[in-house]
This record gives structure tokens, sequence and C-alpha cells, in this order.
């Protein structure tokens, strides 16, 4: 970190954040349960409807499972850093999706206090023609970056304020740098 000509603490080099979703963890656990349904069917059934019918349910259930299992888990918490070039957010374990921003791409971050699931259709990555796109892990605050092409990206993340603070520094640091 640099020392601040005003005697102020400066902002670190690289701000991280995160929010984590635990109710996530239960739909991952129903879709660990179907998936086990579909095996156990597999293995020992005593269905006798014939083997169409049967493979159609195991391939069903194990499928939905999977379907539900990862999808949910890849959106258990969300993390994002701020650096020196750009802003990124990395989804679930594996960190996909993943989006990077550079900051020359961004006009502005505003702090909202609450952003829910319900605002967007959902949690996950969401898309709205009317509101932008929106990486929603949990109700709570977040924050929302105003894009220099008119959309907007929103990010539920914990301590969504210092990220806002962290933003806009850099941004004034970045003009000031190109003003001069």
């Amino acid at each position: 970190m640099r020392d601040h000509p005003h005697g102020r603490k400066p902002h670190p080099d690289i701000w991280t954040g995160r929010a984590t979703n635990r109710v996530q963890w239960l739909l991952a656990l129903a879709g660990a349960a179907c998936m086990a349904l579909g095996i156990g069917l597999a293995v020992d059934s005593a269905w006798t409807g014939g083997l169409a019918p049967l493979v159609m349910a195991v391939v069903g259930c194990i499928a939905a499972g999977l379907l539900v299992l990862f999808g949910t888990l890849a959106f258990v918490h969300v993390a994002l850093k701020v650096d020196q070039e750009c802003l990124e957010v990395r989804c679930g374990h594996i960190g996909v999706p993943r989006r990077r921003i550079p900051l020359s791409e961004i006009v502005g971050a505003d702090f909202l206090p609450l952003v829910t699931p319900r605002h967007w259709g959902g949690w996950g990555y969401r898309w709205r023609p009317d509101k932008g796109t929106a990486v929603v892990v949990r109700r709570g605050e977040g924050l929302v970056l105003r894009l220099g092409d008119g959309h907007t990206f929103t990010v539920t993340v914990d301590d969504a304020e210092a990220a806002v603070r962290v933003i806009e520094e850099r941004l004034r640091t970045r003009t000031a740098g190109t003003a001069l």
C-alpha cells in the first residue's frame, strides 16, 4: 500500500469481497438426493413396467440431480476482486461463470442496501433488458456498476459500500492520471 499525501489510509492495491448463500447448500443436497434416487433405481430396482420406462426414470433422475447440484453449487458464493486495472467477479467453487470488467469501461459505482433474488427473477447470473446484468447469490447489500456502454452490472457482495469507495477512488485516480 502506498501512503496517501493527506494522511488518510489508502485503499488496498487489491480489494476482495464475497457473499455466500448457505440456503443453496440445501438445494445442492436435493440435487444429490435426486441423483442417488436415479442410481438406486438403476442398481436395485423392482421396476416391472419394462426397460424403457426404467431407463427414462434413471436418466431423468440423474440428469435433474446433476443440473440442480451443479447449478446451485455454481452460485453458493461470489467472489469480487478489484485491482488497479479491472473488477473481476467469480462464482462458485471453480470460479465459473466469471466476468472481468476493465476499469476503463466503468463510469461509476453505486451502493444498493438491498438486492433480492426477486428483483432479478431468482438466484444466479441474471439478465433483464430493463435492469442490466447481475450476479445474485443472496438477499442483501450489493453494488451497481454503471458501464460506459449504458448498461449496468449488479453484484451482491458483503461490504459493498467499501467496494464502491475503492472503485470510485480508482476511477478518480485514472481520470486524474489521464488529465495530466
